[in-house]
């Protein structure tokens, strides 16, 4: 019985051409269909192509410096890294500062190396209790240097950890992640200000008044408030403390956190809890360090308007700090007591001015050499800079 489909019509005809189908030719491969390239000055054109990216990019590039951005290093996970690495490296001995924001853009490296004789290991993470590294350094025996703990009471005592993953990414780090980390320290961020989260199209983009839908509440992410040396030596973007529309945009982002419930606190018995488990914890901590040799020493801070009532309010000094010393039985240095520590410029509330910052190091690093750490000889084997 003949095919209902005979086999003229299982070709396939075009424009009078007629081709023949795989079903017509058994055991022979389909002919790739070939498709000539068209004439192009394709030389001029991947010319044209650079130098219009090229345009570009310049042009981003001198919209943020005219913002006030200026080239400097992004406060990756690979940056701490490279700084937590020295401490397994040989300098295990030397000072380490752990903190959050404050600790790292208030404390000048600089600074304290002028007054001390010896440059620290900075390894605040901003928007993240000092615990979980903390926690890391007390795990590791190679640590037996001295170690300064800043406390922010909104983000020590309600354990915020924005930033932990960073000391998970330092044990976990690929060779492809840290050729990645180099390559970006060494050949972008030096020479582009544009290269910075807060500055990517994307997140400019986001940052639009977009209509909201109803009901959704959503809150403004933190803006651009650091500029960063090599070795993590941060300080205060000056364009918080010299602008003022700019530093109400920083300003109103804290105010956020003033009118709801911390993370995890929104009832006097959450609260409760989750500051005795941060002490401790740390306590655990700290006796392990004291057991090598570590001298601790923990450091509140200054901070002001707003956000110190905020933090009186919330996070009492009687039922926080207090409690912290008394329970590690660790020295501690409160801004409040010292008049030395005082006095300075806080353009966002939270932060020590970009003028007064060396001024606040070296009183803190002053106090810290007279009262509980003499001064010594730099850690033997260790740069006298290390940047």
């Amino acid at each position: 019985m003949p095919s209902s489909i005979s086999s003229s019509e299982t070709q396939s005809v075009r424009a009078g051409l007629i081709r023949s189908t795989a079903s017509d030719r058994p055991g022979v491969a389909q002919p790739v269909p070939e498709r000539d390239v068209p004439r192009q000055p394709w030389s001029a054109i991947v010319v044209a192509t650079l130098l219009l990216s090229a345009l570009l990019i310049g042009a981003w590039e001198l919209h943020w410096r005219r913002v006030g951005a200026q080239p400097g290093y992004r406060n990756s996970n690979g940056e701490w890294a490279d700084q937590r690495r020295r401490i397994d490296e040989g300098e295990g001995a030397r000072t380490v500062l752990i903190g959050s924001s404050r600790t790292l853009f208030d404390i000048q490296l600089d600074e304290w190396e002028r007054v001390t004789g010896e440059r620290p290991i900075q390894l605040a993470l901003e928007g993240t209790s000092a615990l979980p590294a903390l926690e890391d350094l007390a795990a590791d025996p190679q640590f037996t240097g001295r170690l300064l703990i800043g406390i922010a009471p909104q983000q020590f005592f309600a354990a915020f950890a924005n930033r932990a993953d960073a000391v998970a990414y330092y044990h976990r780090q690929t060779p492809a992640q840290r050729s990645g980390d180099w390559l970006s320290k060494h050949l972008i961020e030096p020479w582009f200000a544009f290269f910075d989260p807060d500055f990517a199209l994307g997140t400019v983009v986001r940052r639009q008044a977009w209509p909201r839908r109803p009901g959704l509440r959503s809150l403004p992410d933190v803006r651009k408030n650091s500029v960063q040396g090599e070795d993590r030596n941060t300080r205060l973007w000056s364009k918080v403390a010299d602008d003022a529309a700019y530093r109400a945009i920083v300003r109103d982002r804290w105010a956020q956190m003033f009118e709801g419930p911390l993370p995890k606190m929104d009832t006097p018995a959450k609260s409760a809890a989750v500051i005795a488990e941060q002490i401790r914890r740390t306590a655990v901590a700290v006796d392990t360090l004291r057991t090598r040799g570590v001298a601790v020493l923990f450091v509140r801070d200054p901070s002001g308007g707003p956000f110190l009532d905020f933090e009186e309010t919330r996070l009492p000094r009687a039922t926080t700090w207090d409690v912290l010393l008394g329970e590690t039985g660790a020295p501690g240095i409160h801004f409040a007591d010292y008049a030395e520590l005082q006095g300075n410029e806080l353009p966002d509330w939270s932060h020590v001015s970009p003028k007064d910052a060396d001024r606040y190091t070296h009183a803190l690093a002053s106090i810290v050499q007279r009262d509980f750490w003499p001064r010594t000889e730099m850690p033997a084997g260790s740069a006298q800079s290390a940047k």
